[in-house]
């Protein structure tokens, strides 16, 4: 535990002046990010008596080893400056909301030539257009098949819209009138985008000029004695109008708002957020978040909606946003509102009337959320602290595993050959955390090898971080085995899951899936994440004792000696253990056995994903991936022009030269490097027999699936 007085800047030295503030622990992790109008006034308040402070804050400034800060010219500068730090550094003491789900949004992507109606999850696309997000995917199924009726927009995948194009028949709904199958040219480009554009319209809330047009319509068809067709326009109406049920009236004047409410205690508060448009309400969301600093509810207004409307822009933001409280100062995050929307935005708290009654049934949903949390948390302390219990006593270790990490090889027949490991952390899963290796000290299938390999050089790397920081000082026993990059390392994967982010310090050895995912990591001096300068209490490997052996060999060999290893074999699920004879045995009820399960099944699934990556990118490697200056595009349009590579191959020069953007000196190059490549053998079709001819496609990729992943 520090003294805060050891760091505590001289008198005289912190200006009086607005800016942004970061407290660093002895690693030179930032823990926490903070804004301030006066930093000279807001820094001397961490720097009084201890016994006067907010436990949390007392529990900050006694971790912090120094602080820092930043001058800027105004408040609102101030406060985009603290939220894009917050995002960066993911400082362990900051206020940050979470959310146990992705929302579903109905997005338009007005971007493509035959914009699509779809359901979306995750981040927002350019030229995509969103209304929501909402509780649940079917509600948005249902309003769109009612929609589809009056505006019969696409909403096929491109694979289907191709293939409709290609065969000259539309799909079923173009057939029962809930597409206007733009595919076959029933409709002009433009006549579909205006499609869509007032399907986009009529969800942003302008309903009453759609209704009164179709209503004209069937009332003049009506009187030419056109019955059917004011028959189809009265049907319209009744699914606009069902439509519009589904989202009942709760604000009158079309009003467009964001109402926003907490509920909280002492140690957590719950966020719920309506999203009124054009009077209605057209989406909800909700996020949970630990106290962790000392905080009043306007100060988790303001970090509700420095995550709210961090990202958007334009109309995302709407005019007006209704709060239980109001940020202190209230003035930058009022401009900060305004210049995300490019326009005046009025941030206020509802005094009376139908928006105070909507916030009450907002502050409703706030309060049944924080409840269900605690429910769903305790229960889930109660059986994660059980589990790790009876594993450190199964394990006969010191203490209980805090940090879990596993690894497990997966590979095809020998081939691509790769390794996982993932972490969990308090019994739970910590992706930010997941690394891959390849293996490539050796050729082969040696499941029992390949693991010496990856755990020598997790902890090789772990030595080599104790080293920069000056907490090891002797050297690895063993030399680093070379790499691509001369380290160690093998080389990079690519980001794989839902939610994949690259690592902007890309590391030859690993990939990181969610970086936003907040952990309290040892970092670099700029406050950012090492790797693999965390070590476990115990590293569990899929398998037996053979790969149990390794491990600790790969291990011993380093001198580490303070982290436990196991091994989780799948035949009987038994536990083994190093130089044991005898496996240990868990009960099928065990709490801790279930645990190691999840743990090991959880590195068989990201070992397996990243393999299968890896053999589909060999799999579509193709002889023109290797001609120098041929770029994706006119590879495919040398294999659009003539067919598949069988013909390209059998091509002259003055033949690829007829294609569009392909000089002569490429062709030669084209011609001479198919002329080099051994041509492919013939595919079979597995499940008939039959040849199938080559299209470009290596013919491997059609039946690779004949052999088993691992």
């Amino acid at each position: 535990m520090a003294d805060p007085s050891s760091y505590r800047p001289k008198p005289g030295q912190i200006p009086d002046s607005p800016g942004v503030y970061k407290f660093r622990d002895e690693h030179g992790r930032v823990i926490y990010v903070g804004k301030a109008k006066s930093l000279r006034q807001r820094l001397a308040n961490y720097f009084q008596d201890l016994a006067g402070l907010h436990p949390r804050t007392r529990t900050m400034v006694t971790t912090a080893a120094s602080v820092e800060w930043t001058v800027v010219s105004t408040e609102v500068e101030a406060l985009q400056l603290e939220y894009s730090w917050i995002k960066e550094f993911d400082p362990r003491f900051n206020v940050k909301y979470r959310d146990d789900k992705s929302y579903p949004y109905l997005a338009v992507t007005l971007g493509e030539e035959f914009p699509r109606v779809q359901v979306m999850r995750g981040a927002k696309k350019k030229g995509v257009r969103y209304f929501g997000p909402y509780a649940h995917a079917w509600a948005i199924r249902e309003t769109v098949d009612l929609l589809l009726r009056v505006f019969p927009v696409r909403t096929c995948s491109a694979g289907v819209f191709k293939r409709s194009a290609q065969i000259g028949r539309p799909c079923l709904l173009g057939y029962i009138g809930k597409c206007s199958a733009p595919c076959v040219g029933r409709v002009s480009p433009e006549e579909h985008r205006e499609l869509a554009e007032e399907f986009c319209d009529f969800m942003a809330g302008r309903t009453g000029a759609h209704l009164r047009r179709l209503e004209r319509g069937m009332q003049e068809a009506a009187e030419e004695m056109e019955y059917e067709r004011a028959a189809r326009l009265r049907d319209d109406i009744g699914a606009l109008r069902r439509a519009m049920e589904k989202s009942a009236v709760v604000l009158a004047d079309a009003t467009d708002a964001d109402l926003i409410a907490l509920a909280e205690d002492e140690l957590e508060a719950a966020v719920q957020i309506f999203h009124v448009r054009g009077g209605r309400v057209r989406g909800q969301r909700g996020w949970v978040t630990d106290k962790v600093e000392a905080v009043t509810t306007g100060d988790l207004v303001e970090h509700a909606l420095q995550q709210l409307y961090g990202e958007e822009q334009g109309d995302a933001v709407p005019k007006e946003v209704l709060v239980p409280a109001l940020p202190e100062p209230v003035e930058p995050v009022a401009q900060w509102l305004t210049q995300r929307r490019g326009s005046q935005v009025s941030l206020r708290i509802p005094q009376r009337g139908d928006k105070k009654d909507l916030m009450a049934t907002v502050e409703r949903n706030a309060q049944q959320a924080l409840a269900l949390h605690k429910t769903r948390r305790a229960s889930d302390l109660t059986t994660r602290s059980r589990a790790l219990e009876e594993i450190a006593q199964a394990l006969d270790l010191d203490t209980v595993p805090l940090r879990i990490e596993c690894f497990d090889i997966s590979h095809l027949q020998g081939e691509d050959v790769v390794a996982s490991m993932v972490v969990f952390e308090d019994g739970l899963a910590r992706k930010s955390e997941y690394r891959r290796f390849q293996i490539k000290g050796f050729a082969g299938q040696d499941d029992v090898r390949a693991m010496h390999e990856v755990i020598g050089r997790r902890f090789r790397r772990y030595l080599q971080e104790k080293q920069k920081s000056g907490e090891w000082t002797e050297e690895p026993t063993e030399e680093p085995t070379e790499g691509v990059d001369g380290s160690g390392a093998a080389g990079v994967a690519d980001a794989t899951g839902p939610t994949a982010v690259a690592d902007p310090a890309v590391d030859s050895d690993i990939d990181v899936t969610d970086p936003t995912d907040p952990t309290d990591r040892l970092t670099d001096e700029d406050g950012r994440p090492k790797r693999f300068a965390y070590p476990p209490q115990l590293v569990v490997v899929d398998g037996g004792a053979p790969q149990v052996a390794a491990a600790r060999r790969a291990m011993d060999e380093l001198g580490i000696d303070d982290v436990a290893v196991c091994g989780l074999a799948k035949r009987l699920e038994e536990v083994w253990l190093p130089g044991e004879d005898d496996p240990v045995v868990l009960p099928r009820s065990s709490e801790g056995l279930y645990l190691l399960q999840r743990v090991r099944d959880e590195a068989h699934r990201f070992a397996i994903t990243y393999q299968r990556s890896k053999r589909g990118k060999r799999l579509k490697s193709s002889p023109l991936d290797a001609v120098p200056g041929l770029g994706e595009s006119r590879r495919q349009a040398l294999l659009k022009h003539f067919g598949s590579l069988k013909k390209l191959r059998a091509a002259t020069v003055e033949e690829i030269c007829q294609v569009p953007g392909v000089g002569r000196k490429t062709a030669e190059t084209v011609a001479a490097a198919l002329a080099t490549a051994a041509p492919s053998a013939p595919a079979v079709n597995t499940a008939t027999g039959e040849i199938i001819e080559d299209d470009g496609a290596p013919p491997a990729a059609l039946s690779a699936e004949r052999g088993q992943d691992r």
